[in-house]
């Protein structure tokens, strides 16, 4: 390979090289600081509304702990499980893409990997939903995008379960003793797969919150109530 006295002597190719290596990192550091910015003033709104949406639902569903309606306790729950997760997930999605610090934006995303792989529905609902929700009158179409919801749902997590099965058995809680191949993992994990997986979630998990207030109203309605109280007297 020939060496030269300076860079201004070797060939255009090798130039272009050269400052394509020198600067890309630079590159990389701005795009990501206008990146984060811009994601930044983007995200606000969407963190502020969940923020109020998480302390409205806190306190809606320490006030229907207090009454006798199951149905009405069993929905907000799903709904408050459900919004935890979002708020951890949208809490560490900036870092995520745009951190300068390359183990702060792989730890943001191990995080995201964790919170959607151990997410499961099924462990703040109830095992008798459907006769819950048929005991609080609400309609079976309404049980039925409910359900389908729900299904959704789950079908997301198994999903990406399946996907980052090998990522969160040797890159969750260190859990492989070989720690070269952990830091490996680590460092190569695909950024693109899992927030595939994080949009495969928004997008079943919009669905259900669309069906969720719908069912809370026929629920928590006044008939609902009392449906609800004559219906479990009886069984």
């Amino acid at each position: 390979m020939p060496k030269y006295e300076s860079i201004a002597e070797a060939p255009f190719s090798v130039r272009k090289r050269y400052f394509q290596i020198k600067y890309s990192k630079y590159f990389m550091s701005v795009t990501r600081f206008y990146s984060r910015v811009s994601l930044t003033i983007k995200e606000r709104k969407k963190n502020r509304v969940l923020t109020d949406t998480l302390k409205t639902l806190k306190k809606e569903i320490i006030r229907a702990r207090n009454t006798d309606n199951e149905c009405v306790q069993v929905l907000m729950n799903l709904g408050l499980f459900f919004l935890i997760a979002e708020k951890d997930i949208q809490t560490v999605k900036i870092d995520a893409l745009t951190h300068h610090d390359e183990w702060k934006r792989l730890l943001s995303l191990r995080i995201i990997l964790l919170t959607i792989y151990e997410w499961d529905m099924s462990k703040a609902s109830s095992k008798n939903l459907k006769e819950l929700l048929i005991q609080s009158s609400v309609e079976e179409k309404l049980q039925k995008e409910l359900f389908k919801s729900l299904r959704l749902l789950r079908k997301s997590r198994d999903k990406a379960a399946t996907q980052l099965h090998f990522e969160r058995n040797n890159i969750i809680a260190h859990r492989n003793s070989d720690a070269l191949l952990q830091l490996n993992t680590i460092q190569h994990l695909n950024t693109k797969l899992v927030f595939n997986v994080v949009t495969d979630f928004y997008e079943s998990s919009a669905i259900f919150m669309q069906v969720l207030p719908k069912v809370l109203l026929q629920a928590g309605s006044l008939e609902g109530l009392f449906s609800y109280l004559l219906k479990s007297k009886e069984t």
